[in-house]
């Protein structure tokens, strides 16, 4: 079986993580557009990659929980895809394979000069650290304004998915929402969230749970299959 896993910041939360945006729209304290925009890049590089060097530091200080290895332990059953806005590696230290960065990787950096020269990146990046060309390095992170690149690839995935796991996302913000429209309208789904946005249907099945209990007892489920 096919199974395409939507995730989002609800999972890693719960590995010590803090969800980026709080509930008044501020990252860390920061209006958002000054830290996670190319234009608040331009105007102040210095705060822009210290805002992500805390934010890897910290990473780096956390481990997968269980519903990241839950999800994990599903690929020996089943093929699986994990979609995730998340920007940690915590599904791939967890142990899963197939994994479809929407918004790019904490732990990577690229060239300001060309976009497809990324590298990995575990220390702090400053200004003055620069690509082959003598370029700047920055997050390799999409920001607010820049496009999706792999948003065709999951819309694909999805489609094609026998069963859809949607955890720790609100399904709200664009354009990863609009993912879950791609998928056939008989597909089953199962959204895994505290506070969930939709309801129970036909189709879909809401657990109002935290990841970490409501993951595995979805895929004890899925495992019997």
């Amino acid at each position: 079986m096919k199974i395409a896993v939507l995730t989002g910041a609800g999972i890693s939360a719960e590995s010590g993580l803090k969800t980026f945006r709080d509930s008044n729209g501020l990252w860390e304290g920061h209006d958002v557009m000054e830290v996670a925009s190319p234009e608040g890049f331009e105007k102040n590089p210095a705060l822009v990659l210290d805002f992500y060097n805390q934010r890897r530091q910290q990473l780096l200080e956390v481990t997968p929980n269980a519903a990241h290895l839950a999800l994990a332990q599903l690929e020996t059953h089943h093929e699986v895809v994990i979609i995730t806005q998340n920007v940690d590696d915590l599904h791939e230290r967890a142990g899963s394979t197939r994994i479809i960065h929407l918004h790019g990787e904490l732990l990577k950096v690229r060239s300001t000069f060309d976009e497809n020269l990324v590298m990995d990146w575990k220390k702090d990046l400053n200004l003055g650290d620069y690509c082959e060309h003598n370029h700047q390095l920055r997050p390799h992170i999409v920001w607010f304004g820049e496009a999706v690149p792999m948003i065709e690839v999951a819309a694909d995935l999805v489609a094609a998915a026998d069963c859809i796991l949607i955890i720790g996302t609100s399904m709200q913000v664009y354009p990863a929402a609009g993912l879950i429209q791609y998928a056939s309208a008989n597909t089953p789904a199962y959204f895994v969230d505290p506070n969930p946005s939709l309801s129970s249907s036909d189709q879909l099945t809401v657990l109002a749970e935290k990841a970490t209990t409501g993951v595995p007892k979805v895929i004890s489920q899925l495992l019997k299959h």
